[in-house]
């Protein structure tokens, strides 16, 4: 039996995948989810209507697609900024600030909030977890609840990061999230303006 169409066949589904995506990631950052229509999406592409619904239901699926995308490139940015630190100071402050950059990046076009129950996003979150641990072991961090510090470091993050996408300047940001994270309220700088 020839492999060769089923190859072929993969290949047409990937990229008419892609081809979606693409055309989502592009239509969203212009017009925004709330106002563009799977007729939108569609519109964009080369493909036929009944091409879309045979990878998407929707919108909303379509979206989720690209937040996980951003999700699994993310992940080894944060997993090698928490890997190279040394101390307590270095490891928070790493992790602020490979993601802050990252949604800096994204700009305009990182849109709305992660949904915080994908897959993606999940292992994520676990991957936070288990660095964490591996940095307690280390004696980098404290012995503390492991799931109640990842738990913390992932509000304090999702929280600033809307303050970057609104133009803070990523280092500040950094710097303040760091400080509150590891000093409470009161290690907090003075009479600082609004990032």
């Amino acid at each position: 039996m020839d492999a060769a169409p089923s190859r072929r066949r993969d290949r047409t589904k990937s990229q008419n995948r892609e081809t979606i995506l693409a055309a989502a990631r592009t239509v969203f950052a212009q017009h925004g989810f709330a106002s563009v229509t799977v007729r939108d999406i569609i519109r964009a592409t080369p493909l036929a209507s009944g091409t879309f619904y045979n990878y998407f239901k929707s919108k909303e699926q379509v979206y989720q697609a690209l937040r996980d995308e951003e999700a699994l490139a993310m992940r080894p940015r944060l997993r090698q900024a928490r890997d190279a630190a040394g101390t307590a100071e270095e490891f928070i402050a790493a992790n602020f600030r490979a993601f802050f950059w990252f949604v800096a990046e994204k700009g305009a076009a990182g849109g709305d909030r992660f949904r915080l129950d994908s897959p993606e996003v999940l292992a994520g979150f676990a991957e936070l977890r288990q660095d964490i641990e591996k940095a307690m072991a280390r004696g980098l961090l404290p012995t503390t609840d492991a799931g109640l510090l990842s738990a913390a470091l992932i509000g304090i993050a999702f929280e600033f990061a809307e303050e970057v996408k609104r133009g803070a300047e990523v280092e500040k940001v950094t710097g303040f999230a760091t400080a509150l994270f590891l000093g409470g309220i009161g290690a907090l700088p003075k009479n600082q303006p609004s990032p």
